[in-house]
């Protein structure tokens, strides 16, 4: 059984899902770039989540984004559906696209988790050994000068989508937004400690690729690969999946997280077992998303304190 997940509205989070096997149907070109962003424009505005940074790698997405409403798993449905069928036509794909590991959903707690995530994202084209700098990544992406003001747009994808189906409008918007907590006036010390981080992790990926006498494959080269091949690199299968992150040299913040997290999933087991023994009244902690939404169930309007 999968641990309960509280989703609350408010919720600042980093997304990665990744592709069946490690195919590199993700593959930036035009085609793929337009429907990463017509998907996540529509999908994004349809229920009101907040973008703030994105990286589309060849075999695995990147976001970090609000949920404002508290509705992420209706976002994530809809905008990977979009992008798996989309991509199954422009691939011409039969199968999954998308892995058998349902999506990592790791809650930022703090703003150093906030920057050294968004950071990272930015980062993973470089620390992947594809370009030198994030800057040169050919796909979706997000620049450090767009953090908070950049609009990412694209018009409707021809394939898959409906033109005569007025949900798909023929251009979509996606207004990158800054995170909760930061006004305009604090937007440029947050795009400089970003920017900080960043320059930190491509020079921590560049030493590496010295040690290891590798070259950077380079922009170009990654738009040739084919989307049929796999990534054939070491990566650790089944490892640890965090449920949220507070940043380094963060004192208590960790602990103090960590037991709200046993307090939500023990709370939420209790009420869980009363469900299934026909207690109908029984009120599951606040966050509690799936039993509300699909059975009714009552959600306690409590916050439960670690």
């Amino acid at each position: 059984m999968s641990q309960p997940r509280e989703i609350a509205p408010g919720a600042t989070y980093l997304l990665t899902r990744r592709v069946l096997r490690r195919h590199f149907l993700l593959r930036p070109d035009v085609a793929m770039n337009q429907l990463l962003v017509y998907a996540l424009a529509v999908s994004a505005r349809r229920y009101g989540v907040e973008v703030h940074a994105l990286c589309a790698m060849s075999t695995h997405l990147h976001l970090v984004v609000t949920d404002v409403h508290g509705v992420l798993p209706r976002f994530l449905h809809l905008f990977h559906r979009l992008v798996a069928l989309g991509t199954k036509v422009l691939r011409k794909w039969e199968g999954p696209v998308w892995d058998h590991e349902a999506t990592s959903v790791v809650r930022l707690l703090t703003p150093a988790a906030v920057v050294e995530k968004i950071a990272y994202v930015l980062a993973n084209p470089v620390a992947a050994g594809l370009v030198r700098h994030a800057r040169e990544w050919p796909g979706v992406k997000v620049d450090v000068g767009e953090l908070g003001c950049g609009v990412l747009r694209a018009t409707r994808p021809s394939v898959y989508l409906d033109p005569e189906n007025p949900q798909w409008v023929e251009e979509a918007t996606l207004p990158l937004a800054l995170p909760p907590g930061i006004e305009q006036e604090n937007a440029g010390s947050l795009r400089h400690q970003i920017a900080a981080e960043l320059e930190r992790l491509e020079a921590q990926a560049h030493a590496e690729a010295e040690r290891q006498g590798l070259r950077f494959l380079g922009a170009e080269r990654v738009s040739r690969v084919s989307p049929y091949e796999r990534a054939t690199s070491s990566e650790e299968l089944r490892g640890r999946n965090p449920t949220f992150a507070v940043g380094r040299d963060q004192g208590d913040s960790w602990q103090t997280a960590a037991t709200a997290v046993r307090a939500f999933r023990a709370s939420y087991r209790a009420a869980l077992e009363r469900w299934r023994a026909g207690v109908r009244s029984v009120l599951f902690p606040v966050g509690t998303w799936w039993m509300r939404t699909f059975h009714g169930a009552n959600v306690n309007e409590v916050v439960l304190m670690g």
